[in-house]
């Protein structure tokens, strides 16, 4: 290695990234310290799919790398999905201008540079910022991704698996926060303890921990997240009418305040994808390629079961023509498992302050084929917009590794205006379909006996706690201290926000009245309709008794849903 020349070196990259395809063409190579614009270093369009890696020090370039992945990706016809975590994404949307310094650094890569727009929609979760509103069903989002946004322990993940066992079987619709809330009172109330009692792992202590998470989640204004309509992953396919990919910028401009559920929202999405997409084999280029920006979130503090799903997911989206890119820091933010299904790594430099650090340099430069570069060296001396990259070829082997200059994006590297975003949502086809919120009939209005909430537009704060007048902090807590001092037998331990009616435990019973639903009419047959009607008639026994019995205490593990407990049923 120490042995060869320059041109030597410089022969082994051409020679490596001479590919016959379709490219993402990523910058130029740097030899021995020198610029070589003639090294072009590439990405083959055909190896999107199998996976990459963004990795680098705060404040090197990551997300300039992705911004600028992101245009030819839209460019060459393949629709793009980023998370906004900064903002920055946003000037896709607007051409940007060149000046001196941009021009030079262009033309020293080779790059013919010119300012351009890309087809961009705008999302924002639950409607928290410029975009269109993304919701997803409680039932969709399934039991694991939501014990993660719970931040529930194993033996609670479990349980809340059986609870949404039940609720599948029984056809109570888990639409929002309140549903999946109604079906947990219903078991830990008078008439559902006999069937609390048959779930076999279930204790009514452990629901009474899930419910009292749900009113925390409520609390903080989560529930605005799930709802109807949901969200079609669909709509991350679409494709401009001059055939451009569209780029999809999801916002979050409450990210730090809601860290797990941006990350496991992610997931959700991957996850909805991965159960709806057909087998598509090895495609020319990819379905989607699907940027997970600040990786580290969705792994920490991962239950097993979590990180289960997610190698799974990573490892069989790939045939169904779909590539993600973990965008972090170091490659240790990401698991051993997850890391291997990885080809394409752009690392940008490591800092080696600490002895941590140095740790995780080494880490990251073993995981590297072997290369004529120093790369603990290179890696730490590598300037802003370089980076150290090795892709799959087309036949499927690494590529030589290589020092790179990259390439600069044509669009701009920060926000668009608010006016351009705002404008580019009012114009957007998904605003009729996603812009207004509903409440159709689902477990709540079926367990309560109480109509469907009007629809009307999608609003802050969410629906009111069943049984409440106000729906505000207030009653929250009350609601909350109410539930534990049923579940527990003793006085709530939950300080009261204000003196109110809720203090005392007849205004407590007068907000929480028995879940008996109305008379059903008779369905016509019998079987598990039959046990349905007779359930919420008031007739627990035989049908509904029977069915948990057969359940046995294990199914919980055993549901009929995805890789992440997600369901792809959808009332649209």
């Amino acid at each position: 290695m120490a042995n060869k020349s320059t041109a030597e070196k410089l022969a082994t990259i051409q020679k490596g990234y001479t590919l016959e395809g379709a490219t993402i063409e990523l910058g130029a190579a740097i030899v021995d310290g020198e610029l070589h614009k003639e090294a072009q270093v590439r990405l083959p369009l055909a190896m999107m799919n199998r996976h990459g890696l963004v990795a680098g020090a705060t404040g090197t370039g990551k997300t300039v790398t992705l911004h600028m992945m992101a245009e030819q990706l839209s460019t060459a016809g393949v629709p793009v999905f980023l998370a906004d975590i900064k903002g920055d994404l946003s000037g896709l949307a607007t051409a940007a201008t060149g000046s001196e310094k941009l021009t030079a650094r262009t033309d020293s890569i080779g790059q013919a540079w010119a300012g351009k727009t890309f087809p961009v929609e705008f999302l924002a979760l639950g409607g928290d910022g410029n975009g269109i509103p993304v919701r997803a069903t409680i039932t969709s989002f399934g039991p694991i991704l939501l014990s993660r946004v719970m931040e529930l322990n194993d033996t609670q993940e479990s349980s809340l698996q059986l609870i949404f066992h039940f609720a599948d079987k029984q056809n109570l619709e888990l639409v929002d926060l309140k549903d999946l809330r109604a079906v947990i009172q219903f078991l830990t109330s008078d008439e559902g303890k006999d069937e609390l009692e048959e779930l076999g792992g279930l204790s009514k202590a452990t629901a009474g921990v899930i419910l009292r998470e749900l009113v925390n989640l409520e609390a903080q204004g989560l529930e605005k997240f799930f709802g109807e309509p949901e969200f079609d992953t669909a709509e991350l396919l679409r494709t401009a009418p001059d055939g451009r990919g569209v780029v999809t910028c999801l916002e979050l401009p409450t990210l730090q305040t809601k860290p797990m559920l941006f990350s496991t929202f992610l997931m959700w999405l991957l996850a909805d994808l991965f159960e709806d997409l057909p087998e598509a084999g090895d495609l020319d280029k990819p379905k989607l390629v699907f940027f997970l920006d600040e990786a580290h979130l969705l792994f920490n503090g991962a239950s097993k079961a979590f990180l289960d799903a997610i190698t799974t997911t990573v490892r069989l989206i790939r045939s169904k023509g779909v590539g993600i890119f973990f965008v972090t820091q170091t490659p240790k933010d990401v698991p051993a498992d997850v890391l291997g299904q990885l080809a394409n790594r752009i690392q940008h430099a490591l800092r080696a302050f600490t002895p941590e650090d140095a740790k995780a340099l080494k880490a990251t430069v073993s995981t590297f084929p072997v290369s004529d570069y120093d790369l603990e060296e290179t890696l730490t001396s590598a300037g802003i917009g370089e980076a150290v990259i090795t892709v799959m070829n087309e036949k499927g082997a690494p590529t030589p590794v290589a020092l790179t200059r990259l390439r600069a994006p044509e669009s701009v590297m920060g926000p668009s205006t608010d006016d351009l975003v705002k404008s580019t949502v009012a114009g957007s086809a998904l605003l009729a379909k996603y812009g207004t919120a509903v409440d159709n009939v689902s477990a709540y209005e079926k367990l309560t006996g109480k109509g469907a909430a009007p629809t009307g537009d999608a609003a802050p704060g969410g629906p009111p706690v069943p049984g409440s007048a106000g729906g505000g902090q207030a009653d929250v807590d009350a609601e909350a201290r109410r539930i534990e001092e049923e579940i527990l037998g003793r006085p709530s331990s939950r300080p009261a926000s204000a003196p109110d009616r809720g203090a005392g435990p007849d205004a407590a019973s007068e907000r929480a009245p028995r879940r008996r639903a109305p008379e059903p009419a008779a369905p016509a047959g019998g079987g598990m309709m039959g046990d349905l009607a007779g359930a919420l008639g008031g007739a627990l026994g035989g049908g509904l008794k029977s069915m948990v019995r057969s359940m046995g205490t294990q199914l919980g593990r055993e549901l009929l849903r995805g890789v992440f407990g997600t369901s792809s049923r959808r009332r649209r």
